[in-house]
């Protein structure tokens, strides 16, 4: 198998991570300083989040040189001393790249927009107004207003799905298709083993430039004018999946790269089988369905994993509970008024059932800790989606708040300088890095525990995934791989249940390998709130 498969991958936010020089903002070279407690927890790689040239209109997804590194996080040096020293402690590096759209202060687009007739014209999506001088189409922005902006200079309109400083790339061009394979080499020299493409799914347009129909009422509350539409015409273009198979040849070149393609929207799961089907395209694919999900059940994870079968040609599965864009999981799962005993109990329950998923896990930075969303006030926040939503915002700030290395002192142990970039929060700092180590009881003891079970064992690393059970509060799994099975049982609940009927194991029990048991579980007895077991079943 390759080193991907199944796999246990780290996201680090750079701004949030580690701040090593006391600007307040975390670094590449605090990266490189804290990997040490990556390795300890059994990730097998990172994933960095973008460190690249940037104005920051969108924290680093609008790049402005996709070839160097952002001053606020240090230099190309600091990068290749991050590499090294993350291969050193056994772990793969993976970076984002977002492809989709630039800075408004890229050279390519301060060429493009000088001119209808210079050699950078046709490198993003430029076009005329209606007669009227309306936008060519009723497209909008993930971030609110039409996706349009007009051009003073080439008395034209750019397309832009998100930020209007974060103008689209047209890749249907093959010119720019070719300097995005450069882009990628050039990060391949540098030694990197993978890649994360943000928002593969926008990276092309119908060039017809069609209206999208309105999206049916489904009564579900909509905030943005990007939700009243079906985005059929503004992305999620067929001929994305033969440039993903020019990209996986190229990773393929280089070895064993993982290629990972961030897809969200209407037509997600659809994409995301498109573009890692067979063995010519994408290693695997993420979507959200964890990721904003309010609740989560057990039918819930039986549908989700059920769409991603163990059958030829179907591509293999990344998950994320939480991550940079989505409030934190054991925000979103449990109610304002959860007792933080019960809540606690939740979130292991919430780690066992992440480790007992067929396919990748993502595990993102103060997961492992147990971190909770962040309220932070309108006047602190940094996010332009928070501060143009507000106050109906995706809370993107509060997931992304510096990570408490120690408990004590205002600066968490993050920076020994200015204030962080976002605050801590104090209920986090009560979980952080230092008293978690010290305590055999602790979230993050328990994360460490289970990345080094599944590390070492093979049906749940790489095996299949038979639901056995699934009502309206208990899962139960089966993982099996070459003749060896676990079972996992979950109690998804904050009430006591019976231990479901003919589930094994039963007469068996006596001779069973429990390999976790969370919350009072046991195999065969009533399971307490939130109880979580894997138990290795006899051959």
């Amino acid at each position: 198998m390759p080193w991907w498969h199944g796999a246990a991958i780290y996201q680090i936010y750079p701004r949030s991570f580690a701040d090593s020089n006391g600007d307040g903002i975390g670094d590449l070279a605090g990266i490189t300083a804290r990997l040490d407690h990556v390795a300890r927890l059994g990730a097998d790689a990172i994933w960095i989040s973008p460190f690249f040239t940037s104005p920051m209109r969108d924290f680093g997804y609008d790049v402005a040189d996709y070839c160097d590194v952002d001053p606020v996080f240090g230099t190309l040096a600091d990068f290749d001393a991050l590499v090294a020293r993350a291969h050193d402690l056994g772990l793969k590096v993976t970076i984002d790249q977002v492809y989709a759209h630039t800075s408004d202060q890229h050279p390519w687009f301060v060429a493009s927009r000088q001119s209808r007739d210079n050699p950078y014209a046709d490198w993003y999506v430029w076009e005329d107004p209606k007669p009227d001088g309306s936008p060519p189409s009723n497209w909008q922005s993930v971030f609110g207003g039409p996706a349009w902006r007009w051009d003073a200079r080439r008395c034209q309109y750019y397309l832009h799905n998100f930020l209007a400083e974060q103008p689209q790339v047209n890749a249907h061009n093959p010119a720019v298709q070719q300097a995005i394979l450069d882009v990628m080499r050039f990060w391949l020299d540098r030694g990197v083993d993978g890649f994360r493409i943000d928002a593969l799914n926008f990276l092309m347009h119908e060039p017809s430039l069609r209206d999208n129909p309105p999206a049916p009422d489904d009564g579900r509350r909509r905030t943005r004018p990007f939700d009243y539409q079906l985005k059929l015409y503004n992305q999620s273009h067929a001929d994305i999946v033969p440039f993903v198979e020019r990209l996986r040849a190229l990773c393929d070149s280089y070895g064993a790269i993982f290629t990972v393609a961030e897809v969200g929207g209407d037509q997600a799961e659809l994409e995301m089988k498109a573009y890692t089907a067979g063995s010519t395209r994408l290693n695997s694919a993420y979507g959200f369905d964890f990721l904003y999900a309010d609740r989560i059940t057990p039918a819930m994870v039986r549908d989700v994993l059920a769409r991603w079968p163990d059958e030829p040609g179907m591509g293999w599965p990344s998950w994320a509970f939480e991550n940079h864009d989505a409030p934190r999981a054991i925000s979103r799962w449990t109610r304002p008024d959860t007792h933080p005993d019960m809540r606690d109990a939740h979130g292991r329950m919430k780690a066992v059932l992440f480790a007992a998923l067929r396919g990748n896990i993502i595990v993102y930075q103060g997961e492992e800790l147990g971190l909770t969303q962040v309220e932070i006030p309108f006047e602190l926040l940094q996010d332009p989606e928070a501060i143009a939503n507000w106050p109906l915002t995706l809370s993107r700030d509060g997931a992304r708040t510096p990570l408490p290395w120690q408990a004590e002192g205002a600066m968490g142990g993050f920076t020994e300088g200015e204030t962080p970039w976002l605050p801590l929060g104090e209920e986090n700092l009560a979980r952080a890095v230092d008293r978690q180590e010290a305590d055999p009881a602790s979230i993050l003891s328990l994360t460490t525990r289970l990345l080094h079970l599944r590390r070492t064992c093979p049906p749940l690393r790489h095996g299949s995934f038979d639901v056995l059970h699934a009502d309206e509060t208990v899962l139960a799994v089966r993982r099996m791989h070459a003749g060896k099975a676990v079972l996992a049982v979950l109690n998804m609940s904050d009430q006591t249940c019976p231990w479901p009927e003919g589930l094994p194991p039963h007469a068996a029990v006596p001779h069973t390998a429990v390999l976790v048991a969370e919350n009072g579980a046991a195999p065969g007895a009533p399971l307490p709130a939130y109880a979580a077991l894997i138990v290795e079943e006899p051959a």
